[in-house]
């Protein structure tokens, strides 16, 4: 019987990856840019996701564990963010924020690429966890950019349900955000979790969020896709 450490990040990449696609097919239809780095934010999610499944299988892997901790947990709540910062911010402001944030991605791929493994630390059977295994210093990275993330992922979407509420208009949209807010917030959340020694909520909150980030998708979307169908 696989263990929830195992079938869990690999439910989180499947549903991840449909999620991805759909967004990048939206993409191809419509052309926002926010599409498109939402898209990629969703397939850095699924490389993390991924890459847990693989070391929780198939044990410890050096190469997957630096890109388990560059995608998943340093860049794919800041990607996130910044789709949603190019959906609602001014266009200057959203090209100037994505210029630091493409600099400090690269930044961040050098220090973690580069770093010592103190593998020796790693638990097979327990939840992936950058603890003990990277120096301190690598693992300051994070704060920053999730911070960043949750911020403008989280904040986005609830100001987004409010203007919907506030004009009572589109209802499904209004519904569609809250749901990426609390899809947004639950990975967030098991990470600190996990900082805080509880590793065991990780993987359940980065699924539940890719879950409910979905359905958010999915609900936003639905009344707009209905419309299509009709006029066809």
């Amino acid at each position: 019987m696989l263990s929830l450490n195992i079938w869990l990040p690999f439910l989180s990449f499947a549903v991840v990856f449909i999620f991805a696609a759909l967004v990048f097919r939206r993409y191809l239809e419509r052309r926002g840019l926010h599409l498109a780095i939402w898209g990629l934010g969703l397939v850095m999610y699924g490389i993390g996701g991924f890459c847990e499944f693989y070391i929780g299988a198939f044990g410890w892997n050096a190469l997957v564990f630096r890109l388990w901790y560059y995608f998943g947990a340093v860049l794919v709540a800041a990607w996130l963010g910044q789709g949603t910062v190019f959906l609602l911010a001014r266009r200057q402001w959203a090209w100037a924020t994505l210029v630091v944030l493409a600099a400090a991605s690269l930044f961040s791929l050098y220090v973690v690429f580069n770093a010592p493994l103190d593998s020796s630390r790693f638990v097979a059977g327990v939840q992936l966890s950058g603890r003990d295994i990277l120096p301190r210093n690598v693992r300051l990275l994070t704060p920053f950019f999730n911070v960043y993330g949750t911020f403008t992922l989280v904040g986005g979407a609830l100001y987004s349900a409010w203007i919907f509420w506030r004009k009572r208009i589109l209802l499904h949209r209004l519904i569609g955000n809250i749901f990426i807010a609390v899809g947004a917030m639950s990975p967030a959340v098991g990470g600190t979790l996990s900082r805080f020694g509880l590793t065991e909520y990780l993987y359940l909150g980065e699924f539940l969020g890719a879950v409910l980030m979905f359905v958010g998708f999915l609900q936003a979307t639905s009344v707009e896709a209905s419309l299509l169908v009709k006029k066809r």
